[in-house]
């Protein structure tokens, strides 16, 4: 056991922030959070999974459904969509994404953390996962390889050390600005025009020690 515990990060914060630092910064950080056509979407694929719950299938697999995990190692927390424990000792996680089958290392990353936190839990090894990916109704395995694991780590460091300093990360002012559901909150486009201009005016103007002399 650790003598100092690790302030727990939420699985959650591990995908807000391989999608971008800033709109983890704003969740986690600020509190703020907004829908929009795709986090609805995700939020109805994900009702149905999100009941404390079990099934048994054919296969004689034991299907757990919203199961909290953590781990005092990495200091996480957070819950499995589901978890598929099989006869053979084989444990199983499944994230449920809505949108096609397609890869996103956000995604994976939470699966990976996922993986890690139940490992620690069971004291059994979890080398594959999936993605559920809802539109196409098809799951993509993922191999849990030692550099996710080790990007689970880096980056709970990383964002262990964005809510000490209390500083939002920049915004990222790409592609995946229009797709954010905090667009409007973080307004990336104008932050970046606000940056362009100071630096055109330490161009512009030179400090009074340069004109003095």
């Amino acid at each position: 056991m650790q003598d100092n515990p690790l302030e727990p990060i939420p699985l959650s914060a591990l995908n807000h922030w391989a999608y971008c630092p800033r709109r983890c910064g704003l969740i986690h950080l600020d509190g703020q959070f907004t829908d929009n056509i795709h986090t609805a979407r995700g939020n109805a694929e994900h009702a149905r999974v999100d009941q404390v719950s079990y099934q048994t299938v054919k296969s004689g697999a034991r299907i757990e459904y919203a199961l909290p995990v953590w781990s005092d190692r990495l200091g996480l927390i957070g819950k499995c969509d589901a978890v598929e424990f099989h006869p053979d000792g084989t444990v199983y996680p499944v994230e449920y994404k809505h949108g096609p089958k397609r890869k996103w290392l956000n995604d994976d990353l939470q699966l990976a953390a996922q993986a890690q936190c139940l490992e620690d839990m069971l004291g059994r090894p979890v080398p594959l996962g999936a993605i559920f990916h809802a539109s196409s109704h098809r799951r993509r395995e993922v191999v849990i390889t030692a550099e996710l694991r080790a990007l689970v780590e880096q980056t709970a460091d990383a964002i262990r050390a964005m809510l000490a300093s209390a500083r939002l990360p920049p915004p990222v002012n790409d592609a995946r600005c229009k797709e954010c559901s905090l667009h409007e909150i973080c307004q990336p486009e104008l932050l970046a025009q606000q940056t362009q201009m100071d630096r055109l005016k330490q161009h512009l103007f030179l400090p009074d020690d340069e004109i003095s002399s």
